[in-house]
């Protein structure tokens, strides 16, 4: 096997190792748009593949795919023509634990703040980063993530209303 046959193969593994996780939170981060989630992964892969021989020498590889996804998204959002949005209808899900309105509820909830708040939220709540990760991976100030912080979750609060408590009594 040649070097370009390994680096591949070492990039095939990687890729199926984190896909579930990106989309995860790719999905958080579009509001629940399942099909903008998977097509932002592919994105993201296809760039991280062309760039595999750089990317594979990073210490923490999955770190800097979920940056590179954050940013891919944001720049995105910025450069959307439109603000118009298709109605989403969520799939079901398959096998998990939990409350499905709860979480149709969160990710309504979620898609209806600016994406730069909704990237603050997922990464410092979803993907329990620092304040300082979180700085890092979406290029602002610790102090800025902080304010950030504190009025998406204000803004969550208000968009969930009387559901909040319904919410927070299970």
């Amino acid at each position: 096997m040649g070097r370009r046959e390994e680096r591949a193969a070492e990039f095939h593994e990687f890729a199926h190792a984190a896909s579930p996780r990106l989309f995860r939170t790719a999905l958080l981060l579009t509001g629940g748009d399942w099909h903008e989630a998977e097509d932002l992964v592919q994105t993201v892969l296809a760039r991280v593949f062309a760039s595999w021989a750089r990317v594979r020498r990073v210490d923490h590889r999955e770190a800097y795919v979920r940056t590179a996804l954050v940013r891919a998204h944001l720049s995105v959002r910025r450069l959307r023509r439109s603000a118009e949005r298709p109605v989403a209808v969520l799939p079901e899900a398959a096998g998990r634990d939990g409350d499905p309105a709860l979480r149709v509820t969160l990710l309504q909830a979620l898609a209806r703040l600016s994406p730069k708040d909704r990237a603050v939220l997922v990464l410092r709540y979803w993907e329990d980063r620092s304040v300082q990760q979180t700085a890092h991976e979406l290029g602002l100030r610790e102090g800025t993530v902080r304010n950030r912080s504190m009025v998406a979750l204000g803004r969550l609060r208000e968009l969930l209303g009387d559901e909040r408590d319904v919410l927070t009594a299970r």
